[in-house]
């Protein structure tokens, strides 16, 4: 014991299996068990880079996949658009030829009523002519 205190004086230890150590056997236990603790640790962290890792592509992913989404929508709205003016402009086309063809009835119409009229003279003409003979 006494020779123990003497070394435990100069600095060193014995351990459980009787071997001399620089440590004291309770700091070297705590030191393993320290050394354990913080590769746990490491091992902790690093699965926890990899899970952020996948986490972080995944949401790109999902970023790109709605970019894509979006671009799409856009796409389909402007066709839209276009259709729709196709649309108009060919309705105001049409509407157009229908005035067109309005007046040209209107015209044919007129132009109906004068020859009836010129017919009708005539037949009136053709009438007197033949009862004058």
């Amino acid at each position: 014991a006494m020779a123990q205190a003497a070394l435990g004086a100069a600095g060193l230890h014995f351990d459980e299996l009787n071997k001399l150590r620089v440590l004291e056997p309770e700091v070297a236990a705590q030191t393993a068990q320290l050394r354990e603790e913080c590769r746990a640790f490491v091992d902790k962290t690093a699965e926890f880079q990899k899970i952020v890792g996948s986490l972080i592509e995944l949401v790109d992913q999902l970023a790109k996949a709605a970019e894509s989404e979006k671009m799409k929508a856009i796409g389909a709205r402007n066709r839209l658009k276009s259709i729709a003016k196709q649309r108009e402009a060919q309705e105001q086309q049409l509407q157009a030829l229908i005035a067109e063809k309005k007046m040209q009835l209107e015209r044919y119409r007129i132009e109906y009523e004068t020859l009836c009229k010129i017919e009708a003279d005539q037949n009136e003409f053709i009438d007197q002519f033949i009862f004058q003979k």
